[in-house]
């Protein structure tokens, strides 16, 4: 959303090496206080939404070197978002996107390894269960928190913990909390929730909705997309990127029956347990191209005919971004995009972003080694989307990422405060775009009527 390279600790740290911790606290907190302000909260409010979807680093609210002592002043921008949000009618879902020990394989929990560490340690499950009681407390009378949402895209790779730690979570949110609502996501990424069993009170269950021809390289919408990193579980249910695919096949034809299929499946343990359905994220990535854009644009519009035809709630994933997938994006001609441009540009060359990166000036590399893993691991599945995917991450994503961090540090040595804070107002609503056809579609799906 911003264009680091990498994971956020590894990015913080690469920034304070080159500005020292004094200007760096000052570089980040500036960034907070303009990404998010009145107007963004105006603006939202008039777009009819009527929740939003808040992700929290667990860092924020606790140090790795003081575990079990919250930090009362990374309550700061929660609190403040909570409030600017309310004044405009807007609820809020309180979502811990990364947790200590990371609850998932990839960068957005934090993670600098390909190694959800979070499910085989109960040091880190304490925290989080002690975690999620300090929060509880704090929100347990505020009626403009909607719901608590304690786990991100889990990934438990023996699929044995994340249920029993679940049903504890929930417990003791319950102790402090009996009232606000608790959103569970399923396993491997928001797709299996046969590890719940029965569900409980006042809970509900999260899928995230990703459509593989909104974000493929050369996906058409309607038609075929081909799929990369496909992988096959043993219970025969086919992946591509954590997606769950409507059939085994690496060129597929899509089109709105096929999403509907799609959700569907997703939605089936919700269905089947008379459980109101939660679309937790969603969105396809803008490629620049108007052909492009306008078929997924089209594929959107397809998805939120489809919520509302079977009055599922939704979260679009995400509000403001330098370009990618957001509704907001910061100019590109701003004083942060153009001094990130540099890192931003060997990023794509490289292949180093998973969402919206591609391959196609790497092939020379990354296509012999995936083809030797291949030949000589034929029979080797990790968890959790198998070797392919495992690759891709593996060099791409964490090997060619932490290299670029020290460069993406020095795009920033010795700015002053007056410069840093002009650059960090790049994020600020009215200097922001907006994506006005999905401004426009936002708009629309949010006055359809909510369901019941």
């Amino acid at each position: 959303m911003t264009g680091f390279p990498a994971y956020e600790q590894g990015m913080r740290a690469a920034v304070r090496d080159v500005l020292g911790p004094e200007r760096a606290d000052f570089f980040f907190a500036r960034f907070l206080e303009h990404f998010f302000t009145a107007d963004d909260a105006r603006f939202i409010g008039e777009l009819g939404c009527t929740v939003v979807r808040i992700p929290v680093n667990y860092r924020h609210l606790e140090d790795d070197q003081r575990p079990f002592e919250i930090r009362e002043s990374g309550f700061h921008h929660l609190d403040r978002a909570i409030e600017l949000l309310a004044r405009n009618g807007v609820r809020t879902i309180i979502d811990l996107h990364a947790l200590p020990g990371w609850q998932n394989q990839d960068w957005h929990s934090d993670n600098p390894t390909h190694v959800a560490q979070f499910w085989q340690h109960p040091h880190f499950q304490d925290r989080v269960v002690h975690l999620w009681r300090e929060i509880a407390a704090r929100y347990r009378d505020e009626p403009w928190v909607a719901a608590y949402n304690p786990v991100n895209e889990p990934a438990d790779p023996s699929g044995e913990v994340v249920g029993p730690y679940s049903r504890r979570l929930v417990e003791a949110i319950r102790d402090v909390d009996p009232r606000h609502i608790v959103i569970l996501e399923g396993n491997r990424y928001s797709n299996d929730f046969d590890v719940y069993g029965e569900p409980l009170p006042n809970v509900v269950y999260s899928h995230h909705d990703y459509a593989p021809p909104g974000y493929v390289p050369d996906g058409r919408y309607p038609g075929v997309a081909h799929l990369t990193h496909v992988w096959e579980s043993p219970d025969g249910v086919s992946y591509q990127h954590g997606i769950l695919l409507p059939e085994d096949s690496r060129d597929q034809y899509f089109d709105a029956a096929v999403l509907e299929r799609t959700f569907l499946k997703r939605s089936e343990y919700m269905h089947r347990t008379g459980t109101p359905v939660y679309v937790g994220e969603f969105n396809v990535v803008f490629t620049g191209d108007p052909e492009t854009d306008r078929m997924r644009l089209r594929l959107l519009a397809d998805q939120f005919d489809i919520y509302t035809r079977h009055q599922a709630n939704w979260a679009f994933w995400p509000y403001k971004d330098i370009g990618v997938a957001a509704p907001l994006t910061v100019d590109p001609e701003s004083p942060w995009l153009r001094r990130v441009r540099p890192v931003l540009e060997k990023k794509a060359r490289l292949g180093v972003d998973l969402w919206g990166g591609r391959h196609d000036q790497i092939q020379h590399v990354m296509g012999p080694l995936r083809e030797l893993f291949a030949k000589e691991f034929p029979n080797y599945l990790p968890f959790p989307f198998g070797s392919e995917f495992l690759v891709g991450r593996l060099v791409p994503q964490i090997l060619f990422a932490e290299a670029l961090l020290p460069e993406f540090g020095e795009l920033f040595r010795d700015m002053d405060e007056v410069e840093i804070d002009d650059m960090m107002a790049s994020f600020r609503f009215d200097r922001c775009r907006p994506r006005q056809p999905l401004v426009d579609l936002l708009r629309r799906a949010c006055a359809q009527p909510a369901p019941g």
